[in-house]
């Protein structure tokens, strides 16, 4: 009895401890973010749904091919004669559950102008070389489309290599170049829109767009669907933004040829991410980066994605960081660095005093103590209960830029299978903004400290920013990518199924040991 005594009365101290002036700032910060965050996505879903409301209004004026253009004009055959020549470069990896699907909503485009597809594989022992081959063998006659041996990167990440190598191949008049993440499910106008809007404003330097995750069940992809939710509203601007995302870019196929603002020679020496190299380029260039309202692509996730593959593509997107282009670019990264990691505490903070906040108040009102025994204000439940309206806002507006970007790629994608928010789980979802709010922290530290990553089966190593060593062996490296749960050396077995404790355990010990195990 008297150890529960004991216990409640350090309690009700933390309790009044959360109520001094700093811990009332740190907890106000923490309702301010959410509060921040749910006015992002207000803002993403207007953008979102006006292009919704555009469509609707141009199917109710007889447009049935609204999904392709607004102007049905566009599809004359004068116009569709004219289009521009388009190279997709597709660098590949591994092949897993979705990857055929998303494949083919690639190569069925109804893009009207001469349009080539290159899919680009490290070597013929990649399964993805025999999935492809087939998948074009299908389309004989179709389109045209090849498959591309790459070989092995020497002075970039491999995807970089890929990218670099399609470029070289790809028909000599081509006007613009798209780069596509195998894990992209494209919209049967996607590729006509980007294109429009290139030719409309040839002063892009490069298009971009974003994905919506759909999560698979299990923690670790409700993890990753919070992770990637809040950049989605820096590229649901309709025009101008700052990101871009290496899944989806469409570029003038001039600046490769040419190296104009060295594209090329910033990829190929020491490049380690297309997307955060092709940023800083911009930046350094003042070049426009843009993201159409369309430009959202469903991203299914992996089935049997386990909480440590999450924790492997965190470490992937943290070691991001570390590259760098210029002195400026490394400024700019630290401070990127340095902001998300204290705001991501800062956010999770404010849970843990909010938890310290009720209990106590339960267990003062169970044992029913005197108020001078216990010595509570009623601060501690004033602003749990601020934190509990600000969340709610949060996840009421994540809840309807979902909804709104559902029923966007429905009516993109009208011949296929239409998406359901029944699917998701808001409550998983909570709990992976804790999760991944707190894990970003430690795992952005430990990259920063290893300066070394494991990227299917490769290990790069960074100096001054750079890769300045590759390391190669399929024991270097996981079975199965992060996300697609694709098979990166040959026929699939039952990956093993690793759970949360498990996992945060296997990471503690791998902290000290970044070069012994695939992290």
């Amino acid at each position: 009895m008297q150890a529960m005594d004991s216990l409640d009365s350090g309690l009700f101290s933390l309790s009044r401890s959360f109520c001094t002036s700093l811990a009332i700032f740190v907890q106000i910060q923490g309702c301010a973010i959410c509060l921040i965050l749910a006015i992002g996505w207000v803002f993403a879903a207007y953008v979102r749904n006006r292009e919704i409301k555009r469509m609707r209004d141009s199917m109710r004026l007889g447009n049935s091919f609204a999904f392709l253009c607004h102007d049905i004009n566009e599809l004359e055959h004068s116009r569709q004669a004219s289009l521009p020549r388009v190279s997709v470069v597709m660098p590949l990896k591994g092949f897993g559950e979705h990857n055929l699907h998303n494949w083919r909503s690639q190569i069925t485009s109804l893009y009207g102008g001469p349009l080539e597809f290159l899919f680009i594989v490290e070597s013929t022992e990649d399964p993805a070389y025999r999935a492809v081959s087939m998948l074009i063998s299908d389309y004989k006659g179709e389109l045209d489309a090849k498959i591309v041996v790459a070989g092995h990167s020497t002075t970039c990440s491999q995807k970089i290599h890929n990218q670099l190598v399609g470029v070289e191949k790809m028909h000599k008049d081509s006007k613009y170049v798209l780069f596509l993440d195998d894990d992209v499910r494209l919209h049967p106008g996607s590729i006509g829109a980007l294109t429009a809007e290139m030719e409309k404003h040839p002063e892009i330097f490069i298009q971009t767009g974003y994905p919506l995750d759909l999560p698979s069940g299990s923690l670790g992809s409700y993890c990753i669907y919070e992770y990637h939710m809040p950049c989605s509203m820096g590229f649901a601007t309709g025009g101008k933004t700052f990101f871009l995302w290496g899944g989806c870019m469409m570029m003038h196929a001039d600046d490769f040829r040419y190296n104009r603002f060295g594209v090329v020679s910033g990829l190929r020496d020491g490049g380690y991410s297309d997307d955060m190299t092709l940023a800083a380029i911009a930046g350094a260039h003042k070049q426009l980066i843009t993201s159409p309202p369309v430009a959202v692509f469903p991203h299914p996730l992996a089935s049997d994605l386990c909480f440590s593959r999450y924790w492997n593509y965190l470490r992937k997107q943290t070691f991001v960081l570390e590259s760098y282009t210029s002195k400026i670019n490394w400024i700019m990264n630290r401070a990127l660095f340095a902001s998300h990691c204290y705001l991501s505490w800062g956010f999770v903070a404010p849970y843990f005093m909010a938890v310290v906040h009720v209990t106590a108040a339960l267990r003062a009102y169970i044992k029913r103590y005197p108020q001078d025994e216990t010595n509570m204000t009623s601060c501690g439940l004033v602003l749990a209960g601020c934190l509990t309206f600000c969340t709610t806002c949060e996840l009421l507006s994540m809840w309807n830029l979902t909804k709104i970007e559902v029923q966007l790629c429905n009516l993109l994608s009208p011949e296929a299978p239409q998406l359901s928010l029944a699917s998701y789980n808001w409550c998983l979802v909570f709990i992976a903004m804790l999760v991944d709010n707190f894990l970003y922290t430690i795992c952005a530290i430990r990259s920063h400290f290893s300066q070394s990553i494991n990227w299917s089966g490769i290990r790069y190593h960074l100096t001054d920013g750079k890769i300045s060593k590759i390391d190669r062996g399929k024991e270097l490296g996981p079975k199965y990518t992060d996300l697609g749960g694709k098979n990166l050396h040959g026929r699939k077995a039952s990956p093993p199924k690793t759970r949360f404790i498990s996992s945060l355990a296997r990471m503690l010990v791998q902290w000290h040991q970044p070069k012994k195990y695939d992290v």
